[in-house]
């Protein structure tokens, strides 16, 4: 850089630069290339029409906007048009996004792309047998995803390859990258300085497309970290607190931003899990900047040639000086106490002092009956490695877990690396599990026989979500999330009234010793050993594979395209169900046992709303008929109303839709006659997932319009004709007495989105541009 500065040896110089600037994104893909002079491009494009500093997130996305001259930018408020640099798919949201894009005709994907079977493998016996049962269950599923991988150019991660957020991070994160992925969780990369973002299938397919993606301008929140971690304190802390702070919702809209001195003590990993579970706080994503941390963490997984490009590209990759966040929130490490939050949400927020307290106050059961540490938010040779040490110092005093326990890995890499370590040899002698490298228990794969459904108990995790019923489908499960060295602390204590910070226990030689705060390598002294090799590359072509979706199928259906608008209003809509309360997409569209047809849409109808809370009898899965006045499961009243050409709404409370990316929850509704669902306000994600499929989600003006609305009653949306962004929609409310009262819903529709919606879906659309552009 200086040779070119100063005019000498331009000639010479300059084609090595552009050697050393064209380094590929991931060694599974040598011919797809970083490029930091795009990004850079924008970013100075931008910043000069907007003549202020600019906040790392701002960088990030602005530096991928596909025409940053003339896009429009106000944060909170505009719909930005996007490139970003790949798409990854998790195996139970793959299927629809794969069906879907075989839907629109295209015949390879226009970015990098990967799938990752992570969510089909139930825990039951451990993780060679788990695995190769799953194998067996699962052919058909993989079976299609590899087929439909090799056909349209998308990489392969076989069953047992581990978590797709842990594979994102050893293998295809970069500081700086913009990558979607089919599940909530995909901000897991913002712990490598990446702007990652978790979206449903419908979107992806637009990505793969080469089609711009839509996203509402963030708001960027900023989190300042003073201090320094120590002791017992980890990076889960940190967003366990925030959660606390922000709640479920106060996120939505939102990019959370890391930033100040106490960054540079948390390690690569440890910021990847305080990313990953800004998605409980609603946020779009999280994000680090980039440092040497993550700098330790790519030499580490073999990228040295990326952090050497993003030290040239550092500025940035960092945010500007006097950048402004539209809220900021400061945490002081050196004072944050361990954590742990729940029970059935995840921003109810504990420190693991009071938690024994407060759970004989509330009537919680203290006993621990099951510990659970891995999933994607904590599965890093870290985490494994401060749970083990944890669980030698017991060993050493003669004591095993009281609790059952059990370990996750995140990945083959992580696996392999914990073995020859000696890492999880300690987990299993401290009475652990070692299960799959695959989600597992953390979204519902737990084929759990300790109790009875409806049996009340307690469980600690180091996992993100604890909604009623997500681990066991037992409502009655008291789930508590915290870091994993607290969970195998507690599963050792077998009760929720003990903290390693104060607490004592007692050895089998009867003396009382106080468990010491781990203090590991965040990273393998030796190089990651990467065990079994779980990768499908996709042929360079693919166009003479042949995918198979047989029609008698139980598990996976080829997609009709929706209906179109037929140009009028929508009048006297049945109410199919006014929900009561939180509302999140496994309420909507449940997991566990579910997954299995998360590839054939008709038959996972059948879960639709099956959790939610009817409001007119305080019941799940019970509503009345309104043709027929009998109460009924949720699915099959709705069936009923599709058969008989009745279109019906759903009335919902706030941030309706919390919780996965999960566009099932989207598509069912959709594919069983629902038009229109009205709420309170959405989690982001759903509600583009609604759109999406040519649903309408709307909002009440006025939130108190809520209790205006009974389970009887008719609905009619009023101005469709007339539908454009800005411009709300009239309710006109029919009671059973002829009385009728109207009220305004607000929408965020932009024109394209109208589109969708008057095209049926965003597929239609997107057909019917191909179609013109032919």
């Amino acid at each position: 850089q200086h040779a070119l500065n100063s005019g000498v040896r331009r000639y010479h110089v300059a084609p090595v630069l552009c050697q050393r600037a064209k380094v590929a994104m991931s060694h599974f893909e040598p011919n797809e290339y970083i490029n930091y002079e795009k990004l850079e491009k924008n970013i100075n494009i931008v910043r000069k029409r907007l003549d202020r500093p600019l906040t790392l997130s701002e960088k990030i996305v602005y530096g991928h906007l596909d025409d940053p001259a003339k896009q429009e930018i106000e944060r909170g408020k505009t719909y930005l048009r996007l490139r970003p640099d790949r798409v990854a798919m998790q195996d139970a949201t793959a299927q629809m996004a794969m069906l879907q894009f075989i839907s629109s005709g295209l015949p390879k994907v226009a970015v990098p792309s990967t799938i990752h079977c992570d969510h089909l493998i139930e825990a039951q016996s451990g993780g060679e047998k788990d695995l190769k049962r799953a194998k067996d269950i699962n052919q058909e599923v993989y079976n299609f995803l590899s087929t439909a991988g090799a056909k349209y150019g998308v990489g392969f991660w076989k069953p047992g390859s581990g978590i797709i957020h842990q594979i994102i991070l050893e293998n295809y994160s970069y500081p700086g990258v913009m990558l979607i992925g089919t599940d909530s969780h995909t901000p897991n990369g913002g712990g490598l300085g990446g702007i990652c973002i978790g979206v449903g299938g419908a979107d992806a397919v637009d990505v793969m497309a080469g089609i711009p993606w839509e996203l509402k301008c963030p708001k960027v929140i900023g989190v300042k970290l003073t201090g320094k971690l120590s002791g017992w304190t980890s990076p889960k802390d940190v967003i366990l607190k925030v959660a606390g702070i922000l709640t479920v919702k106060g996120g939505t809209g939102a990019i959370i931003e890391y930033h100040g001195p106490g960054v540079d003590s948390i390690s690569c990993t440890g910021m990847a899990t305080i990313c990953n579970m800004g998605a409980e706080i609603g946020a779009t994503t999280s994000i680090f900047p980039y440092n040497e941390r993550m700098k330790k963490y790519l030499g580490k997984t073999g990228r040295g040639d990326i952090a050497a490009l993003a030290d040239e590209f550092k500025q940035h990759l960092v945010p500007d000086s006097g950048c402004q966040y539209d809220q900021v929130i400061e945490i002081n490490l050196s004072e944050l106490k361990p954590h742990i939050n729940g029970p059935f949400t995840p921003d109810l927020a504990h420190p693991v002092s009071d938690i024994g307290a407060v759970a004989e106050k509330e009537g919680w059961p203290l006993d621990i009956r099951v510990g659970l540490i891995g999933s994607c938010t904590n599965s890093s040779y870290e985490d494994m490695g401060r749970s083990a040490a944890v669980a030698k110092q017991a060993l050493a005093h003669g004591l095993k877990c009281k609790s059952m326990f059990t370990i996750t890995p995140g990945s083959e890499q992580i696996r392999a690396t914990i073995e020859r370590d000696g890492y999880a040899k300690i987990l299993r002698e401290v009475g652990g599990m070692v299960l799959a490298n695959a989600c597992g228990p953390c979204i519902g794969q737990w084929d759990r026989k300790d109790i009875k459904k409806g049996e009340k108990n307690t469980i600690v995790t180091s996992y993100n979500r604890n909604f009623t019923g997500r681990n066991d489908a037992n409502p009655e499960t008291h789930a508590f999330v915290t870091s994993p060295e607290i969970v195998t602390a507690l599963s050792i204590a077998g009760t929720l009234k003990f903290n390693p910070e104060t607490d004592y226990l007692t050895g089998a030689d009867g003396k009382k010793f106080k468990l010491e705060a781990p203090d590991v390598d965040e990273l393998p002294k030796l190089e990651f050993d990467p065990g079994q090799d779980t990768y499908q590359y996709p042929p360079k072509d693919g166009s003479g594979q042949r995918v198979d979706v047989s029609p008698t199928s139980q598990r996976l259906q080829l997609l009709e395209p929706f209906d179109k608008w037929d140009g009028k209003d929508l009048e006297d809509m049945l109410i199919l169900i006014k929900v009561k309360g939180k509302c999140t997409t496994d309420h909507i569209s449940a997991a566990g046992p579910w997954l299995k047809f998360r590839g054939h849409l008709d038959n996972i109808s059948n879960n639709l709303l099956i959790g939610a809370i009817n409001i007119e009898n305080g019941k799940a899965n019970s509503v009345r008929n309104a043709l027929t006045q009998e109460f009924g499961p949720v699915p099959d009243t709705a069936r009923y109303y599709k058969k008989m050409g009745v279109k019906w709404a759903v009335i919902g409370d706030e941030n309706y839709g919390e919780g996965s990316s999960r566009e099932h929850a989207a598509l069912e509704p959709r594919h069983l006659g629902g038009r229109v669902i009205i709420t309170k306000s959405f989690a982001r994600i759903h509600e583009t997932n609604l759109k999406k499929q040519g649903l309408l989600p709307l909002t009440f003006a006025d939130p108190a319009d809520y209790n205006k609305i009974h389970p009887v009653d008719k609905l009619s949306i009023v101005g469709l004709k007339d539908f454009a962004p800005g411009k709300p929609l009239k309710c006109i409310i029919k009671h059973p007495n002829g009385s009728q009262e109207t009220i305004m819903l607000n929408h965020t529709f932009n024109e394209s989105q109208i589109e969708w919606f008057q095209a049926g879906s965003a597929l239609n659309r997107m057909k019917e541009l191909q179609q013109k552009s032919s």
